[in-house]
């Protein structure tokens, strides 16, 4: 459990504050910067580009580089950089600032992934890595306490500060579990882990069914939760509900995040992640179905299926491609998995706004979404009756 809390605090930092906590805060340093739309819309863009780059990054040349070195290594950074916003006043400075911590981010989680499917019980892989996963969520909770008691106080500069300071104690306790991690080495027979060439990461990616049906999943669910988060609250003015609707949402979204990681991970880890996949598709696949049918009334259920699906979803993938292929090969297969959600969330997005200029509503974009989520559900449903039967799959490279 300390690796799974140690991790999910690097989730905090690296996403909860390097990803989000800008959004949170950008409307009151727009009060003393000359922030734009178009500065904004400019970082939207580069932060998904340079998330998508860190994953590919990570799938191609990762596996070369120590991964306890890499979280230290994006600790420092991400704690660095959260300090220096607090001092920055150029827009075009800050789009650097966050484009940087945003691949940064990426590389992270890659790092997590690695070092739980080495050194963590192989019992548990799943739990752990949805707990961590869930830090996301955490970071979401404490971007709200620091604008409501923080930034009230000391302004804004003081939140970049604030989350700078969390940086630091959390790199403090990662590399204490590190080195209590090595000290226990012995322990674990990790002695040799096989990992890919580039040629043999794509190859596997394509032509093998758990590394193939990995990446799909998260491409579908790029494509589905990317695009109903964007466009969530400007579909509710469409249908003219209250804006505070919307700010509900995503209070559920959160809270459900944050406690989801350790039931849903326990789940897969002791039913089978067939199972856990099955229960979160469907959920969210529900929560999907009564949202389009009557908005107003299922908007909060529809948070709900959202919170309960999308922050296990990252550690139930891993644990289950853990259970085919090395650490290695498992963190190189989730950086492309990563690259394949920002795909599908990009396309998602451009969909959507195409649907929406022509249409003038996103009423079709949102029984789309839902129908993406059936798709989750039935491929979870294939996944779970093809794990109770032998399959078939010899692996090209970086099998346990």
């Amino acid at each position: 459990m300390r690796m799974a809390i140690t991790f999910g605090f690097n989730q905090v930092i690296s996403h909860g504050f390097g990803l989000f906590l800008f959004a949170a805060l950008v409307p009151l340093m727009q009060e003393s910067i000359d922030i734009t739309s178009w500065h904004l819309a400019t970082i939207g863009a580069l932060t998904q580009l340079s998330y998508l780059g860190g994953a590919m990054i990570l799938g191609i040349i990762g596996h070369r580089m120590d991964s306890g070195r890499l979280l230290i290594g994006t600790g420092i950074l991400t704690s660095c950089l959260l300090f220096s916003m607090a001092w920055l006043n150029d827009p075009l400075i800050i789009t650097c600032v966050l484009t940087v911590m945003a691949a940064s981010a990426a590389i992270s989680w890659g790092g997590i992934v690695e070092m739980v499917t080495s050194y963590g019980r192989l019992d548990r892989t799943s739990t752990n890595l949805s707990i961590a996963s869930s830090g996301t969520a955490w970071g979401y909770s404490l971007n709200g306490l620091i604008i409501l008691l923080v930034v009230p106080i000391f302004g804004w500069r003081s939140g970049w500060i604030a989350a700078s300071v969390f940086g630091l104690i959390t790199l403090f306790a990662t590399i204490t579990l590190l080195r209590h991690m090595r000290q226990n080495k012995e322990e674990h027979d990790i002695e040799v882990t096989f990992a890919m060439t580039s040629r043999q990461l794509f190859a596997t990616v394509f032509k093998e069914r758990t590394a193939f049906l990995s990446c799909l999943v998260l491409f579908l669910v790029g494509l589905s939760t990317m695009t109903f988060s964007t466009w969530l609250n400007t579909f509710l003015a469409q249908l003219n509900l209250p804006a505070a609707l919307g700010g509900y949402t995503w209070s559920v979204i959160g809270m459900t995040g944050m406690v989801v990681g350790f039931f849903a991970g326990k789940l897969a880890d002791s039913k089978g992640h067939g199972i856990a996949l099955l229960i979160i598709f469907g959920a969210f696949a529900l929560g999907l179905l009564a949202f389009t049918y009557d908005p107003a009334r299922f908007v909060l259920l529809a948070g709900l299926g959202y919170g309960l699906m999308y922050f296990p979803i990252w550690g139930i993938v891993a644990g289950w491609v853990s259970k085919h292929y090395s650490s290695k090969a498992t963190m190189q297969i989730n950086g492309i998995g990563m690259v394949t959600f920002g795909l599908g969330g990009a396309l998602g997005n451009l969909a959507a706004g195409a649907i929406n200029e022509f249409t003038g509503s996103l009423m079709n974009v949102y029984w789309l979404i839902t129908a993406m989520g059936c798709v989750l559900f039935v491929l979870a449903a294939y996944i779970y009756l093809s794990d109770r039967k032998p399959v078939d799959e010899q692996p090209l490279v970086g099998a346990v």
